[in-house]
């Protein structure tokens, strides 16, 4: 009947013993996986394919049998849930499942098509990648230190009745992990070249192996020494950081936020403070990226933006960058600025409700050792009267 079968559909006989022997594998699979035990013997070829009407399909799919029984038995790589299946399966149900492949079995299965890796292979497998997951948690964990990135993103071609140049903007960037908040600079060649210059004369062996790019005496402004320029300057600013004792110094740090300095000072002497206040808060943030927050500047820096917020009926922001003066200050009861931010304080936390009777001591403490006046100058005053270089 089988040979009827395929000599109408033009094949010619069926292979009835792949079939057979397929449909043997199936069946035994399936009742191991359900659970109900091996039958009594095996039925005959014929009463098999009765049984089973898609054993006769099978037939023409022989190769694709050993992938879907090797997808079937394949483990995952969860190694904690193949545990747990294991235990809550039968003992019974593992045992058929080694019975239901007898090794003639799955030399067949294999031979007309790919075999799944051995259980050894895959155990040790899901041990690697159990062992690399476990690894990515502690990487996850551990602190890897910041590196700084200066980037180039714009360069414009300003003309000015007595010159022409172009400047360039540089955004500055943690790297590993989303800024939400880069610090930016504007910067023209001869800002660069000053600074390679003072560098020079100063750290002359530290600087011997720092490239600068060349002034040319014409091209300056074509889209090619544009370009080539900005990525030297990216280049200049990220070696002279990897520099120890150049980063630390004050030619290289006041390259950075000195102008944003002296703009935010102009403007808070003259009321503006919403500009003001753009200002105070790049030079921050740029003092925070580049590790200068326990200079001079960085508290100069805390006093405006107090100030700003203060002026500018903000006064929650303002607290909060006094505490952080004060932090600094902790130890430093001769420093200039440290009765000006005790005062500030003082009036902004009565203003919001909050507690002041720290704050006041401290003040009385200074005051009674004659490290603070009777009458202290306000942070205002003492920020429009300090000198910057």
């Amino acid at each position: 009947r089988e040979e009827r079968r395929g000599a109408a559909r033009g094949r010619g006989p069926a292979p009835r013993c792949h079939g057979t022997m397929a449909s043997r594998i199936l069946h035994r699979l399936r009742h191991a996986l359900t659970g109900e035990g091996e039958q009594e013997g095996l039925p005959d070829c014929g009463s098999e394919a009765e049984e089973f009407p898609e054993s006769s399909e099978l037939e023409d799919d022989t190769e694709g049998l050993s992938t879907r029984l090797s997808g079937t038995l394949s483990f995952t790589s969860n190694y904690e849930d193949d545990e747990a299946e294991e235990e809550a399966a039968p003992d019974g149900t593992r045992r058929e499942l080694g019975e239901a492949l007898d090794p003639e079995q799955t030399r067949v299965a294999s031979e007309d098509g790919e075999h799944s890796p051995p259980l050894a292979e895959r155990q040790g497998s899901n041990m690697l990648t159990r062992q690399l997951q476990e690894l990515w948690r502690k990487s996850r964990g551990s602190l890897v230190p910041q590196r700084l990135l200066f980037e180039v993103t714009n360069a414009n071609v300003v003309n000015e009745r007595s010159s022409k140049y172009v400047l360039y903007t540089i955004y500055l960037i943690r790297a590993g992990q989303f800024d939400k908040a880069p610090a930016t600079i504007t910067r023209r060649y001869s800002d660069f070249e000053r600074l390679n210059r003072h560098l020079r004369r100063r750290f002359s062996s530290d600087m011997a192996g720092v490239s600068f790019p060349r002034k040319r005496l014409r091209r300056n402004f074509t889209a090619e020494t544009i370009a080539k320029r900005s990525r030297a300057f990216e280049q200049f600013l990220s070696h002279l950081h990897s520099l120890p004792e150049v980063r630390r110094s004050a030619e290289f740090l006041e390259f950075f936020f000195l102008s944003d300095l002296r703009a935010a000072q102009r403007l808070t002497c003259t009321g503006m403070y919403c500009e003001a206040l753009v200002a105070w808060t790049n030079a921050h943030r740029l003092q925070d990226k580049l590790g200068a927050c326990r200079s001079g500047h960085f508290l100069l820096t805390l006093a405006g933006l107090a100030v700003c917020h203060q002026e500018l009926d903000q006064l929650a922001e303002a607290v909060t960058y006094s505490e952080q003066a004060l932090r600094l200050l902790e130890a430093q009861d001769s420093h200039p600025l440290l009765a000006p931010f005790l005062q500030a304080h003082i009036h902004l936390t009565w203003m919001l409700g909050k507690d002041k009777q720290q704050a006041e001591a401290r003040l009385q403490s200074l005051q009674d050792s004659g490290l603070a006046g009777p009458q202290p100058p306000t942070l205002k005053e003492l920020l429009i009267k300090q000198p910057l270089p």
